[in-house]
């Protein structure tokens, strides 16, 4: 925390930008962001959530690359601006840092690795559960008077965004959520998704005790 300079970014502001040169990262201290990637052709995808205390923009810092992403806030965030060059100094001085962020970076990769499976083994209902129910697990908070069971997710998700992290069309994921409300798996409102039940929903989209986050 000591390394960086405090920012506070309003909802919808962008942290990083796609293609910048930049070299800091940030750290994420409150708020919740989205990580978005364009193509050549103006296709623009989700590829990740982050919270408080998640790191951004490490890849292009540590790899002396232009940014491959867009960091966007999706409600009030506040961050710690940190230069590269101080926080490989500290890593150095602090290896019980150093085996953080490379745990952090082996779970992203692994995160990446699972959707890329997915996409091959499962058909698109189950790959949307699959999404769902690691959602639940990373972001999900327990419902007022709900019941142990049921989980409201913690971010904002459009179904198109819903679509991106599944690797599905937008009709493709519509479908796939109508299906999930009728099995009694999830409730659905506006930019928000209820897990109804986790333990049938973790079954149904066969994840099991590992977390990729």
């Amino acid at each position: 925390m000591s390394l960086g300079t405090p920012m506070v970014y309003p909802a919808h502001r962008q942290l990083l930008q796609q293609g910048d040169e930049s070299r800091h990262v940030l750290l994420l201290t409150r708020g919740v962001a989205k990580v978005v990637a364009s193509s050549e052709s103006g296709y623009e995808m989700l590829l990740a959530i982050r919270v408080a205390g998640d790191l951004v923009g490490e890849m292009a810092a540590f790899e002396d690359q232009p940014r491959s992403g867009t960091v966007v806030a999706c409600s009030e965030v506040t961050a710690r601006i940190i230069q590269v060059n101080a926080l490989e100094g500290f890593l150095a001085r602090h290896p019980d840092a150093m085996r953080a962020i490379l745990a952090m970076l082996c779970a992203r990769l692994r995160w990446a690795n699972r959707r890329r499976i997915d996409f091959r083994a499962y058909d698109s209902l189950t790959r949307l559960a699959r999404v769902l129910a690691e959602l639940s697990q990373a972001y999900g908070h327990q419902v007022a008077d709900g019941g142990a069971r049921q989980q409201i997710l913690d971010v904002t998700l459009n179904q198109a965004e819903l679509a991106s992290l599944a690797g599905l069309a937008l009709p493709t994921t519509e479908k796939a959520l109508a299906s999930l409300s009728k099995l009694g798996l999830v409730e659905r409102s506006y930019r928000k998704i209820t897990v109804c039940d986790v333990p049938k929903l973790l079954v149904f989209a066969k994840v099991f005790a590992e977390n990729p986050y």
